[in-house]
């Protein structure tokens, strides 16, 4: 299948490592140029732009703060001068922070839903508006969580209140902007082999296994195989959905 992406310009956050790297090469292998952004200039966000390089395509780091509203608009005009035009958003950078409703302090409710909620509608906002302004077609794809459907049981309830708030961003957006040439879709994660959860994986071997009725905890690389597909030609029937990606744990 041609997925039609040779030549695509896309801006992936979060993607110095786990889901969001696999993101960028997946890209990249399909002949996108990338703009990858991280917290900062680090040598995985570096490694990460080289290994894009050598298949071929432009790739650029870019460091933000993405709790920083100001940081997050000056990386996005950074990107979109150094791409000349932005053709895909993979909203990835997000936060786990871990507290039980009565501990969870404000600061870190605020953090969250800033960079989690926040970082993503204005980023889409901006892609928006200056595809809209070009005439130009786009996918903005956000990776989500099963815990925005489920809520969570592990002291993550702002996280996941802020999951929830992407899935409803995703589908306004998407009655917004698809007949004007934006589609705007979500993947719901489950448990994926990241840094952000190897340790419970391996502080806790089978039980997270016992919870996935495909029976393996994810690799970033089966996600990404996914995302690169919703961002391609072929789905471009695809708008305001959040496709299941968690091994059957969600089921909706």
């Amino acid at each position: 299948m041609d997925l039609k992406l040779t030549g695509k310009n896309a801006i992936i956050t979060g993607g110095s490592r786990g889901v969001g790297r696999a993101i960028a090469l997946g890209l990249a292998a399909e002949g996108v140029n990338v703009v990858v952004t991280a917290r900062s200039q680090s040598a995985e966000l570096m490694a990460v732009v080289e290994e894009a390089r050598a298949l071929g395509v432009k790739a650029f780091p870019l460091d933000a703060s993405m709790e920083n509203a100001d940081d997050v608009l000056v990386m996005m005009k950074e990107a979109d001068a150094l791409l000349g035009d932005l053709d895909i958003l993979i909203n990835n950078a997000g936060i786990w922070l871990t507290g039980w409703i009565e501990d969870i302090s404000l600061e870190d409710w605020e953090q969250t839903m800033d960079v989690n909620l926040t970082a993503p509608f204005l980023t889409s906002q901006y892609f928006a508006k200056i595809n809209l302004a070009k005439k130009r077609p786009g996918r903005i794809i956000n990776i989500n969580s099963q815990a925005a459907f489920n809520g969570s049981t592990t002291g993550h309830a702002h996280y996941a209140a802020s999951k929830a708030g992407m899935v409803a961003l995703t589908i306004s957006m998407a009655r917004e902007l698809s007949s004007k040439g934006i589609t705007v879709n979500g993947i719901a994660l489950g448990v994926v082999n990241t840094d952000m959860i190897r340790g419970n994986i391996e502080a806790n071997p089978g039980y997270y296994e016992s919870r996935i009725p495909i029976g393996r905890v994810a690799q970033p690389e089966d996600v990404a195989n996914i995302v690169v597909f919703m961002a391609s030609e072929p789905a471009s029937y695809l708008t305001g959905t959040t496709i299941d990606a968690t091994g059957g744990m969600l089921m909706r």
